[in-house]
This record gives C-alpha cells, sequence and structure tokens, in this order.
C-alpha cells in the first residue's frame, strides 16, 4: 500500500524539492557575498529570492512579483546580473506552469523581456549589449517555452483524469439504473407468479368446500394443496420484497465485471406480460434458429416441479444468453443450451462458438445484459459465470438451487 506522506497540506516530495532548490539559490548568493558587486546586501536580495520560491507552487504568481522585484532593486542599484539570479529563471518558469491563467505567465514573459534588456546593458565586457540581451533572451525564452510545455501537458493529464471520473461516475449511474429497471422486471413478472398462486388457492378452496360432504378425502388433498400454495407464494412475496429493497450504504451495489463481454438486455419483452414457463423454451429456440443461429437443445436428468420464479429465472437466462450469442457470436454461430436437473439444483448453460458471420451494423457496447441475469439468478441464491472460451466464444452457466421440498399443485374442479 502506497503512503503519501504531506507536510503543511502539501506533498512531502514537492516540498523537499522546493527546499532543494531554494537552497541552491541561498547558496548562490551565500558564495559571491565577498566578491560579487554590492556584497553581502545583494546577499540579502539573493536570499529573499530563495525564500519566496518556497511558495512558486502555492503561490507562483505572488512569487513570480517577488521575484521580479528583487531583480528590479538589483538592476537599480546597478550591480549587474549575478549567479543568484537564476532564481528569476525559476520563477519564470513556476508561473507559466503553476499559475491559473496563462495571462500571469505572458505577463512574466514581458517583464523577464524589459528586465534582460536592462541587464544586458550592465554588463562589463569587451561585446555590444546587444549580444548579452540576445543571449539571455534565448536562455529566458527556452525556460519560458520549457514551462508552457509542462503546463500543456500537465492539464492534459488532469483533463484525462477528470474523464475518467466523469467515466466512472456515469458507468456506475448506468449500472444502478439497469439494476434498478431489472427489479421492475422482475418484480412485475413475480407478481405474475404469486397471482397465479393466489388464483389456485382460491379454486382450490372453493373445490374444497363444495367437496367437504360429498369426498372428504378429496377435499383434505384440496386443503393441502392450498396449504402448500400459500407456502410457495409467501416464499415468492419474501424474494419480491429482498429484490426491490435498496441496498445499504455498508453495502454498496456491485458493478459489472469489466472483463465480462457486453450484452444486450435480450429479446423484445413479452407484449402480453404473461408468465415464461419452460414449457415455452422450444418457442424461443426457434425464433433464435430464424434469426440465424444453430442451436443444439439438451435436457439431462429427469425434470423436476419446478417453482414458478425458478422457472421464469431459468427461461430469462437462455434468453438472455442466446440475444448475447446472436449479437456478438454472429449469424450462423453454432450455440449449445444445455439444461441439467439434478436433485439439489437446475443448471442452464449456453455455449457459442463466436464463429458466425460478423454483424453489418453490430450493436453497440454497454449493454447490461449480465447485470439482469446477475440479479435474477442472486434472487434465488444461486451463481452465474460467463466469459470467454479459451477456443473461441462465450459460455455462460447459471446454477439455481432448488428447495428442500417442492409443492405439488393440482388444481381440482369443484
Amino acid at each position: 500500500m502506497t503512503v503519501n506522506r504531506t507536510f503543511l497540506g502539501r506533498p512531502l516530495r514537492s516540498v523537499a524539492f522546493d527546499a532543494f532548490v531554494s537552497g541552491i539559490v541561498a547558496l548562490a548568493g551565500l558564495v559571491g557575498a565577498v566578491a560579487q558587486p554590492g556584497g553581502w546586501l545583494a546577499t540579502l536580495v539573493g536570499m529573499a529570492m530563495a525564500v519566496a520560491l518556497l511558495f512558486r507552487r502555492t503561490h507562483p504568481t505572488a512569487t513570480a512579483v517577488a521575484v521580479g522585484a528583487l531583480g528590479l532593486s538589483q538592476v537599480i542599484a546597478g550591480w549587474g546580473p549575478l549567479a543568484f539570479d537564476v532564481g528569476v529563471l525559476i520563477a519564470i518558469y513556476s508561473v507559466v506552469k503553476y499559475a491559473d491563467r496563462l495571462r500571469d505567465g505572458v505577463l512574466a514573459g514581458i517583464a523577464a523581456a524589459i528586465g534582460v534588456v536592462l541587464a544586458s546593458l550592465q554588463v562589463r565586457g569587451p561585446g555590444p549589449w546587444w549580444g548579452s540581451a540576445i543571449y539571455f533572451g534565448l536562455v529566458t525564452g527556452a525556460i519560458w517555452l520549457v514551462g508552457l510545455n509542462v503546463r500543456t501537458r500537465r492539464l492534459y493529464v488532469l483533463s484525462l483524469e477528470e474523464r475518467a471520473a466523469t467515466l466512472e461516475r456515469e458507468r456506475e449511474a448506468e449500472s444502478r439504473a439497469a439494476v434498478a429497471s431489472e427489479r421492475t422486471r422482475i418484480a412485475r413478472e413475480l407478481h405474475d407468479v404469486v397471482a397465479h398462486s393466489m388464483a389456485v388457492m382460491i379454486v382450490q378452496a372453493d373445490g374444497a368446500r363444495f367437496m367437504l360432504d360429498r369426498d372428504p378425502e378429496t377435499a383434505r388433498q384440496a386443503v393441502k394443496v392450498v396449504a402448500d400454495t400459500g407456502r410457495q407464494a409467501l416464499e415468492e412475496m419474501r424474494r419480491l420484497v429482498g429484490v426491490l429493497r435498496e441496498p445499504s450504504p455498508s453495502q454498496p451495489l456491485a458493478a459489472p465485471d469489466a472483463s465480462a463481454r457486453p450484452d444486450g438486455a435480450g429479446v423484445s419483452a413479452d407484449p402480453e406480460h404473461r408468465r415464461l414457463a419452460l414449457a415455452e423454451l422450444p418457442t424461443l429456440l426457434d425464433r433464435f434458429r430464424a434469426a440465424g443461429l444453430r442451436i443444439r437443445h439438451t435436457v439431462t436428468g429427469t425434470p423436476p416441479a419446478l417453482p414458478p420464479g425458478v422457472e421464469l429465472t431459468v427461461y430469462r437466462v437462455a434468453q438472455e444468453a442466446l440475444t448475447n450469442a446472436l449479437k456478438h457470436g454472429g449469424v450462423g454461430a453454432s450455440v449449445e443450451l444445455t439444461l441439467e436437473h439434478a436433485a439439489d439444483a437446475v443448471v442452464v448453460r449456453v455455449v457459442d462458438d463466436g464463429r458466425g458471420r460478423p454483424v453489418v451494423n453490430p450493436a453497440p457496447s454497454g449493454g447490461h445484459g449480465l447485470v439482469g441475469m446477475r440479479e435474477r439468478v442472486g434472487v434465488y441464491e444461486g451463481s452465474l459465470t460467463a466469459g470467454a472460451r479459451p477456443g473461441g466464444g462465450w459460455q455462460v452457466e447459471a446454477r439455481l438451487p432448488l428447495p428442500s421440498t417442492s409443492a405439488t399443485t393440482e388444481v381440482i374442479a369443484a
């Protein structure tokens, strides 16, 4: 784990580097304290520049103004360029890089150009003054351009970080919206399951009432069916309340797996909103065969009497997985759908080879089909795995545990 150490609210590395730079400027002033023009007074000017440079990151404009004023006092005193004047270059670089507005850097560059001319006039040497002006101007201009380049790259990196943070927030919002939409859809379908159970209970209760005197044994069986169906409906209601409950702050909503391939939200919803069951699975397969998939359907084990909610979940998982295979595997892809019935669970597995013809207008990525499948399977405490196969293609496998006892529903006519 990386620990970011700070000093006075600033990163320790930045503070240490600024202290090192200021120390160099101060040392340059101290070394020439005896021989340089101005003596110790000039050294004090250099020390003041060094102190001002300690704030070059947090207050770049103020630092440049202070260093510029000290440099102007040096020119007025007639001392000429000195070793600690490197602090002027550092201040120019800092204001160009760190100032909130580039205008401050431009003004600092103009002031530096004037200072270059004034300093060149005080240079003592055999050559003309404009030769020194050209040299100082090239050095100062190079430092200004370096600061501008670093500023541009710094702002570019900050914009990328901000864009990444925005995309992350949008992705989380889209994931939450997809889960909320899927929960609404699950609630509607589970409502149909519960309504069906209540209808069965009413029919059985009416039948038991009319058969109570004629055939007590038949009435007793009807009452048992009412009890079993009521327990099953109560369990479905418990799951309904659980899936609609918002996650607590300590348990944030899990984002979809980044390594999972994006898929669609499934084929179009049933227009009549009727309760779908495994008996309609062959019709679903025929629709996808007509769309271009080559599907092989295999059922292993003895199909038990599944609760209606589990049947609906198996149907929807198969529907989403086949949609995913059609979108990403392409027309003509081979798909194997296996439905395994065990004593304690039902497993639906959809495997495609991904070798179909590419889609002319591929669907945009970023779907939430996997989110919906995870949400559905999670309602029944099941597990879902999805991912690419080593040999190509895609595999989706959902395992749904079965209740220990399954209620047997028999409708007895009155």
